[in-house]
Formats: structure tokens, sequence, C-alpha cells
């Protein structure tokens, strides 16, 4: 029987008298004058003593009241009748226990009824042979008993006063204990604030600076400030911003460094030299900044970085660390107060920056999951960023596990120009001169468009252009190539340095030497090893290389480790290659001078040796080269899942154009079995097909013998080809009648030059239901040039005020979508007629500028995307006819929906995220979940 119906049965009125039998009466006072020291139960109970009242039978007949009184009532009895008589004598023998106990009154306050029945129960000798039923009726009868007789005690004059003066002398000697505790120990609170302080400005001091390789080959500055030198990365989703149509698949790429104010975890994928690293640099410093933070950065305000890069932490395979071994793992000389960083993680103030999936053995990569799966169900509240090369892990690798995948899009052709204009500033005055003439041709050549798409790249394309008075090598692997020469053998000469490490080594001999370390290094899926075994391999090299045998080989691997410009020491005992990029191209020169085809067919399904196979084709004579393909496909031939084969025929696809010199045959044949995988089937396949390049595009399907689902994946595919024959092909669509198409167009824009895109694509689109998606300042310029008036806008926050306003008189749009809320937005707001639906991102600024005086009575619709919990009470003055409210709110304080309530039209609410306030909307409204 429950013990809820049990408690029906018996009425405190009833079980009142009958327990107060077991207790003796007291007299006043607070008992502190006895003939024994202590006033303990034994001395409180009825049954013993000299003076008792009751006897054990006594207490037998009134345990047998209890149970005959708990058993009346219709219903189920609580327990076997024929166990009757065993539990009486059980529950008499617990409530006589309460005798033998030693403690007193106010011990058996404090341990609680329930405490103190578990103390009877195991004083008392056990039950023998009870039912279930009856051992779950001795329990309760037990505990309901107990409650009663804590309920006496309290009620004693003499409880009370004894209360008082045992709290008096507690608080006394907890007060001396104190002052002694504080005296010898400051606060842990202290502690951590002192030491949250150091920790911080070492943070913002180790990653405050950046390399930008190509900088340092002249009289220049190693290193930019973090500050000047960073970049706005962007990034791309898998699915589009929910709450408007035509945006179900791919949206408009977002600021990287944003991404965690909206998802709290995140798995961001970027091509090597993309900026990973670097934005966890751009995230460490800005979290750790004292002052006011970068434009959108404030969310970090309070939150504690954890650099953990993987390279390091399982550098000798080692187990990836907990909580408390995080900063020694990763290098941190500072020693935190004990249990710091579990405090910190603990309270949810902790930004885990888990760098570099790819640069782990493939083999260690579910462990390192398993990790960071603990970390996540021992923590909550933190933000969390992993981050990967593109194909390292499989799609959704971390989606069970509620993290949003992210791909870092290439440097659009702004930022290219951007990018330009910092390096020659950086690099002083006499840099100056060739800006211009690189900008030019960037519009002009497209093999340098091509390969400008990443930071490392656009930095070695400067340092190049400038080194060579302005004329530039044509391919990846010529670009390498110069990229070494500058810093092998003119970088000191160049720098009038001399022989800083007494010994002068031209430029092969240096290569012959590191690309042994590159070669172990891939080979052993590592990008990080020990100095001393790094120092091992060269000596055992020297040798056989005549120029650098003449010096002693501690002294080749010093020069090569601090002059070569190519290594660098992130700790005293490992070594590293200065970006990845370097260690694949040397080591697929290592490969190709041995020719272990077989190591790289063998290795050709893993990610970490993508680019290793490409670099191996440009270095590779053109028997060497037609073998490496003719491997390549046969693997693929071989592969029994379709995107092991997808991926072996794309990496023998994109290696095609990295082959200095290749049959007609070879090409055709691999052009051949790429047509097979054509048209994509998903949008995953057609952003690998795209790493192909301008040769994919002469495969794809036109849109009248394509489904819409290919035809869909096949603009994704031309869209990531970053050539002007993409939009000869991408034309072909603009009048497409499926909407996800037209809007695949449409994000699309910021990849290509606005001008050329503008006349060849976004001036021919079928506006129906098209949402137009203006990225910039040149899109808006390229709408008001064309006169188009699409009556659908999302406008992000690139977009300067007066382009706005601009924008905004020429459409008078119908659906808005603003990314920034400001004075001069709401002027612009306020001249709309034809406004129906409104989206507005108050991520980046309150809204305290829709309160002036603006009502926008025809707007029918109001979508919030809100970071920081804000008052609502704007939306009633300024949105008088809302129907329809969808508030995402990603602040962990709580967005109050009760302004709603006084809507007149109000007809349904659409919530995500923290929100309270349901319960006030009248009853009319459907809320419902996004």
């Amino acid at each position: 029987m429950e013990p809820a119906l049990i408690g029906t049965r018996l009425a405190s009125a009833a079980i009142g008298p009958l327990l107060k039998k077991l207790l003796v009466s007291e007299g006043p006072g607070a008992g502190l004058v006895r003939k024994d020291a202590e006033v303990r139960l034994s001395g409180l109970v009825s049954f013993r003593g000299e003076k008792r009242t009751l006897t054990e039978k006594d207490v037998r007949k009134l345990a047998a009241t209890l149970v005959e009184r708990s058993r009346r009532g219709d219903g189920e009895p609580p327990f076997p009748a024929d166990e009757t008589e065993a539990v009486t004598d059980a529950l008499a023998a617990n409530l006589l226990a309460l005798g033998d106990l030693d403690m007193d009154d106010v011990q058996a306050v404090r341990l609680g009824h329930r405490d103190l029945a578990r103390r009877l129960r195991a004083a008392a000798p056990a039950p023998d042979g009870l039912s279930t039923d009856s051992v779950l009726y001795l329990e309760t009868m037990t505990e309901w008993a107990c409650l009663h007789i804590l309920e006496f005690f309290t009620s004693r004059s003499t409880f009370i006063a004894r209360s008082l003066v045992e709290q008096t002398r507690a608080q006394a000697e907890l007060l001396a204990k104190m002052d002694e505790v504080i005296r010898r120990t400051p606060p842990a609170e202290t502690r951590d604030e002192a030491f949250e302080r150091r920790y911080l400005a070492h943070l913002a001091r180790k990653h405050g600076r950046l390399t930008i390789y190509g900088v340092d080959l002249h009289h220049s500055p190693d290193e930019w400030p973090l500050d000047t030198a960073y970049l706005s990365l962007e990034a791309t989703g898998r699915e589009g911003a929910p709450g408007a149509p035509g945006r179900q698949r791919e949206q408009p790429s977002v600021r990287a460094d944003l991404a965690l104010a909206r998802h709290d975890k995140v798995l961001l994928r970027g091509l090597a030299g993309s900026g990973k690293t670097t934005l966890v640099q751009w995230l460490t410093v800005s979290a750790a900044a004292t002052g006011d933070r970068p434009g959108g950065m404030a969310y970090l305000r309070g939150r504690v970085p954890f650099v953990l890069p993987l390279r390091t932490l399982t550098r000798h395979g080692e187990r990836l660390p907990s909580p408390d071994r995080f900063l020694p793992a990763a290098g941190c000389p500072l020693s935190p107060p004990e249990g710091w960083t579990d405090r910190v993680l603990a309270a949810g103030r902790g930004l885990v920056l888990v760098d570099g999936i790819d640069e782990i053995p493939e083999a260690e990569r579910g462990r390192a999951r398993d990790w960071l799966r603990d970390l996540l169900g021992a923590y909550e509240g933190n933000r969390w960023l992993v981050t990967s090369r593109p194909t390292a892990v499989r799609d959704d690798w971390l989606a069970p596990d509620g993290f949003t995948e992210l791909t870092l899009a290439p440097m659009a052709r702004a930022e290219v120009a951007t990018f330009v204009r910092r390096w020659h500033k950086a690099a002083g005055p006499d840099a100056a001169v060739y800006e211009q003439p690189l900008l030019d041709s960037l519009r002009t050549a497209e093999h340098v468009a091509q390969l400008a798409t990443n930071p490392l790249m656009c930095g070695l394309i400067c340092a190049l252009h400038r080194d060579r008075r302005g004329f530039l090598p044509r391919g990846r692997k010529a670009l390498y190539e110069a990229a070494l020469s500058l810093l092998l053998s003119r970088r000191d000469r160049e720098r009038d340095m001399g022989a800083p490490t007494g010994l002068v080594l031209d430029e092969a001999p240096q290569i012959q030497l590191i690309q042994r370390l590159a070669y172990w290094l891939t080979l052993n899926g590592r990008t990080q090893m020990d100095r001393a075994h790094a120092a091992s391999i060269v000596t055992e090299a020297v040798p056989a290389v005549p120029e650098a045998s003449a010096y002693p080989p501690d002294q080749v691997f010093t020069h090569l480790l601090h002059r070569s410009g190519l290594l660098r020491e992130p700790t005293a005992d490992t070594v590293e290659f200065v970006h990845r990029t370097f260690q694949d191209h040397l080591a697929a020169k290592a490969l190709v001078d041995h020719w272990d085809i077989g190591v790289l067919v063998r290795h050709a399904a893993d990610d970490q040796w993508e680019d290793v196979i490409r670099m191996a084709v440009g270095h590779a004579r053109p028997r060497e080269c037609a073998e490496i393909l003719r491997e390549l496909l046969s693997a693929a031939d071989a592969a029994e899942d379709r995107r092991v084969r997808l991926r072996l025929t794309l990496l023998a696809a994109t290696a095609l154009d990295h082959a200095t010199e290749l049959s007609p045959e070879i090409r055709g044949e691999v052009l051949r079995r790429t047509g097979e995988v054509i048209p994509p089937r998903n949008a995953d396949e057609a952003r690998q097909l795209a790493e192909v390049g301008p040769l994919v595009l002469g495969l794809l399907g036109g849109p009248e013998e394509l489904t819409d689902t290919e035809a869909l994946n096949s603009v994704i595919t031309a869209s990531h080809v970053p050539a002007d024959a993409a939009l000869v092909y991408l034309a072909r669509f603009v009048r497409h009648p499926e909407l996800t198409i037209r809007s695949q167009l449409i994000w699309s824009w910021h990849r290509f030059d606005p001008r050329a895109y503008a006349d060849e694509i976004v001036a021919h689109l079928d506006p129906s239901d098209l949402i137009f998606t203006v990225d910039g300042d040149a899109q808006a310029d390229e709408l008001i040039r064309l006169e188009l008036r699409p009556s659908m806008l999302q406008v992000e926050s690139r977009v300067s005020r007066e382009r706005l306003a601009e924008l905004l008189a020429q459409c008078d749009p119908v659906l808005l979508a603003l990314a920034l809320v400001e004075r001069a937005t709401v002027l612009s707001l306020a001249s709309l007629t034809r406004l129906e639906r409104l989206e507005l991102d108050l991520s980046k600024a309150p809204a305290q500028w829709l309160r002036e005086g603006l009502v926008l009575s025809g707007v029918t619709e109001l979508y919030l995307y809100l970071l920081h919990a804000q008052s609502l009470t704007w939306i009633v003055d300024v949105l008088p006819s809302l129907r329809k409210v969808t508030v995402l709110n990603s602040a962990e304080d709580f967005a109050d929906l009760t302004p709603l309530a006084a809507l007149p039209d109000l007809t349904a609410v659409e919530i995500w995220g923290n929100v309270s306030g349901v319960e006030d909307l009248p009853s009319r409204v459907r809320v419902s979940d996004y």
C-alpha cells in the first residue's frame, strides 16, 4: 500500500495521543542542571529508568493499536493479514530502540524524521521473513511515528530553551574556527579572482600577436598585433536561418567569431590555412580583454578561455587531460588554485577551444570524442568550439552531442582586397607601390585569384609579388617553391644578417634535410615531434648531404630550427612546421624522391594525406604522375563504400591541376570517372565536387536534364567554384521554378565579383517568393544601379546606413530582415508603406531606437533573435497589429513574453530558448516550440 494511503488512515489526531505516551513530561527551564551531565533520549522516554510509566509490554500494545487502526477502512490492506503479529513486534522493537540511541533530543531533531527512523530500524533487531509489503509498511509507520515524536520534542519548553543555548554555543565555536581559518587562508574566491586576472593577462600576451607569413621576409616586424591583423572570417551553416521561406538550405555567411554567440557548441571545419587557429586566438584574446571588446564580442565577457591544441596534448599518445590538467597540458606555466578549473567549468563560465581534430591520427579521434563527451556531460553552460579540416571527421560527427557544424568559407574578393591592403600597410612604405598592381592582378588574372582563398595563401602571394617586383608564379606548387626559396636562401641575406649560426647552406640541402622531418611527421600522423627526435633525424641525414656534412650535425639542426623560417618550437622540447601546408609540401617531395607510391596509395583515404597526394602529383614526373592517378582510380574501384569511392575519385580529379605534364588519355580517364559521380547526391557531395575546380563545370548537367534535387546540388557545386566560368553555368538556372535553387543563387553572390554576378545572375533572377540577401555595400550598389525592387530583403550588418536607406527607399519591401538595429535604421523603416513581416537580429544591439515614436501598423509578423534578454515592452507601441511573433532567445536569462498579452490581434507565438510569461498570454494565442 502507498505511504500516503496509510497516512489517510492514521490521522494526526489519532496517532498523536498514542505516541505521546512514549515520552515523559518535563518541567520548565533549559535542563542544564541535572544529575547526569547530558540530556539523553533514554531519559525522555517513559519506558526506561526507575520512574517509568510504560513497560515494554505496554509499548507492544501501543504498536498493536497503531497497526490495527492503519488496517481499518476500505481498499487494499497494507500487508498480508497473516503477518500482523510479526509486523506489530517489529514496530514495537523500533519504538523501543528510541531509548537506546546515544543522542539527545536536539540532535534527534537535527537528524530529521527519516534519518531518525533509519537509526531506529538499524538499532532494533532486523525483522525476519516479512514480505515486501510488510517491510514497506514498517518503514512508513516508523517514519510517521518519528515525525510525531520530533514534533513533541520541538514543542517542549525545555527543548526550545536548550536549543537556544546550544545554538549560541555552536555559533560562538563556529565563529572562532572561521576566524582562524580566515586568518590562515585567504578565501577561495579571492585566490580564484587573483589567479584569473594573471591567467587572462597571460593569454592576452601569448595569443595577442599573429604571424602573417611573408611579412617577415624583409625589413618588417615578425608579428602583427592581433587586433590589427585579424580579418573577420566567415562561416556557412548546413541549415538556413529559421522562420523565413526560401532559406531551407545554406544560409548566408556569418561571422565565425559570433558563431558561439548563437550556438553554445560548434564544430568548425576549414581547409589548411583558412584561419581556424587564428580564430581560436581571436576568441581567446577577446575573452581575456579587460576593457571594451571589439564589435559583437561582448558575449565573451566573463568567459574563461581554455586553449587545447590536440597536436600538443597527444604528442606522445598521452591520455587527453582532465580539467585539472588543462593548463599544464597546454603548456601554461601558471599554477592555478586547487580545483579552480573545475569551479570555472561547473559555473558554466568556460570557453573551451579544442583546436585541430585533424592533427591527431585518425585512430585517436574516437577517443578524443569520448573525452569531449565526458566533459560535456560533467559541465553545462559553457561554450565549446572544435576545429577540424573538412574531411577529417564524418558529417554529424558531433551532432548527437548538440554541436552545430559550420564551415569557414573561402575569402571573398572583398576580404582578399582588405587583407592585401593590411599586408602592404604592415610591410612598410616601400611596399605601397605594389599594392594596387596586385589588386589589379587579383581582379584580372584568374590563376592568381584562384590561389588567394585563405589568409596563408594571401600572405604568400603578397610577399612573392613584392619580392619579384610584380611577377607571380603560376600554380600552387610554383607558389610554394618560390616561398621556400625566399625563406631558405634569401631571408637572412636580404636582412643583411650574414651567418648568425656560423654556417651557410643553400636552398637545396636545407630542403633535403627538412623534408626528412616532414616525411616522419606525415607518416606517423603527427604535426609535432620531440626536439631530440628531430635532431636525431637531421643528424642521421647530414652525412648524405655533402654541403651540410662539412658542419657538425647539431649546428646544422640549430640552423634549420632558428634560421630556415619553416620550423618553430612551440615548447622547449618540441618542434613543428610553421604551417601544416609546408609540412605537406615537403613530405610529398620526400615521398616522390623515394618513390613510395605504395605509401601514398595506402593512405589515399586518410584525410591527413589529401594535400600530400595532390602535391606529390605536382612533384612527380609524367610517368610517375600517371601511375599515381591510375592507382587512385584503382583504389576507388576497390572501395565498397560510395563515400570512399567518391573521395578517391575527386582526389584524383583535384590533383589534375597540380600535374605539370600529363597524357591526354589519363586526364580524360580521370574526368570520365569524375563524370560518373555527377550529379552529386547531396550538398556534402556537391561541396566536395567543387574542389575539383573549374574542370567540373563542363561535367555538370543543365536544368532541363536534372531533377530539382540534382539541380540544387549542381548549383551548390558551381557556386563553390571561384571562377568566372561558374557564372555561365549558374546563369542557366536563374528562371528555375524551384525556390531553393534560386535562393542558392542569391546566397552565393558574395563569392563572386559583385558587378559581374549582378549582371549575369541577379538581374535575371525570377523574384517570386525569393528573399534577396544583401551582404555589403557593393551588393546594395548593384541593386540600386540595376533599379531592382525585390519585395523581400535580408540586409546584413556590413551594409552601411546610407546604402540601407537608399535601398529601402527604392524597394519598399514586404518582408525585411535586419541584422543591425540603430537610429538610422529606424528612420529608414518609418518611410516603408508595404512592410508586413519584420525580422530583427538584436544580438548585436538592443532595440532602444525602436522606441522613438516609430509605429509600423502594417506589420503582422515579427521574428526576433535575442542574444541578451531584454524588455519587449516596445513591441506593443511600435507594432500594434502583430498576429504572429517568433522569439529565439540564446541568452541565459529569460525573455519575458508578458508584454505580448497587450497585442489585440495576436494569435500565434513561436518560441525557442529561455522564455517566461507564456502563462500570461490570452487563451486565443497558440504557443508552439520552434
